[in-house]
């Protein structure tokens, strides 16, 4: 049996596992890994507008991995929208690189489930085996934080080399053109960053269940030493 020291540990870092599966989840399923606004470029050229009319032609959007909104403002009010990403922007995306952070995350959430299992394992007894053991949770921990920074960083790469923003929002618009004038990372993407954080956090605390503490003497144990222990 594991000592009460390495229970907790183990416990913990359980937890830390099924929280990041949750992050995750949660993530994926929201539209918000991005906002930004977005200017009628067409608009703005008709009526030759000048700084402070420029506001009637500034829209709003945003997305995530499977759906968004936008509020397209072309001088004559807003007009909201919502999309979805998957089937109608295929053709429109680098849908190669979409599909692929996807399938990141989706293999993020098996190792976060690998990891909370073997976590609990380890709480409750000591695996013979060393895959099943601390250096298996180490192995599971990295592999699940890395497809998540890989995932991470091939959103930022789609969104700073491959305009993803832009795409989007000139998507099925025939007539005006939108340049993107502001981009924020929002929640969701946040939230993959710190499912991430998470799993370094897994990486210490298993670390740390590896540290032997010296074994403190009671006094009844001192008080039973005898004059030929002293001699010897």
């Amino acid at each position: 049996m594991p000592g009460c020291f390495k229970k907790t540990l183990f416990a913990l870092a359980s937890l830390v596992s099924f929280v990041s599966f949750i992050l995750i989840v949660v993530a994926m399923g929201t539209p918000k890994w991005m906002t930004g606004k977005i200017l009628c470029k067409t608009g703005v050229d008709l009526v030759n507008a000048t700084d402070p009319e420029l506001v009637k032609f500034i829209g709003e959007i945003y997305y995530g991995l499977f759906r968004g909104g936008k509020i397209r403002q072309c001088g004559l009010g807003g007009r909201r929208s919502q999309f979805t990403i998957f089937p109608h922007m295929v053709k429109k995306l680098n849908t190669g690189l979409h599909v692929i952070i996807i399938m990141f995350l989706c293999v993020a959430i098996s190792f976060s489930l690998v990891s909370f299992g073997f976590c609990i394992l380890n709480a409750i007894k000591v695996p013979y085996r060393a895959i099943k053991g601390p250096a298996g949770v180490c192995l599971w921990n990295f592999i699940a934080g890395g497809f998540l920074v890989l995932a991470v960083t091939s959103f930022m790469a789609a969104v700073k080399l491959h305009h993803l923003t832009e795409r989007i929002a000139s998507f099925r618009e025939n007539v005006f053109q939108f340049v993107v004038l502001e981009e924020r990372f929002e929640d969701s993407f946040w939230l993959c960053v710190a499912s991430a954080t998470a799993h370094a956090v897994n990486l210490l605390l298993v670390a740390m269940s590896g540290i032997h503490f010296p074994k403190i003497k009671t006094k009844t144990e001192e008080a039973n030493v005898t004059a030929e222990d002293i001699m010897y």
